[in-house]
């Protein structure tokens, strides 16, 4: 597997004992990964990663995500529309500033 430009976590609010708990997960961060990687396939950008994680602590701004190797924390990212703000900044090289998160 060739390493990927961007990897892009998606908060799961899964705990500890394996269950999905808190913000992220009752505001459909999971359908938004889902529609997430299907837009990167369209978009034929196959040098991005995503993945789901585990509690992101940011439950006051979720559903968040994140983008490596930029470290661009994002918040609030609850629709489709927002994820493709997301990955149109990225497509650019920058962030999507909306939804940026500085130091929440």
């Amino acid at each position: 597997m060739k390493k990927p430009k961007h990897h892009i976590f998606v908060c799961g609010s899964f705990r500890a004992n394996g269950a999905p708990q808190g913000v992220c997960n009752k505001k459909d961060s999971l359908q938004l990964l889902q529609y997430l990687e299907q837009e990167l396939s369209d978009r034929g950008m196959t040098d991005v990663a995503v993945s789901s994680t585990g509690c992101l602590k940011l439950c006051d701004a979720g559903p968040a995500m994140i983008v490596y190797p930029q470290n661009w924390w994002y918040g609030r990212v609850e629709t489709e529309g927002a994820v493709d703000e997301v990955i149109d900044a990225l497509e650019k090289g920058q962030p999507a500033a909306r939804y940026l998160l500085d130091g929440e």
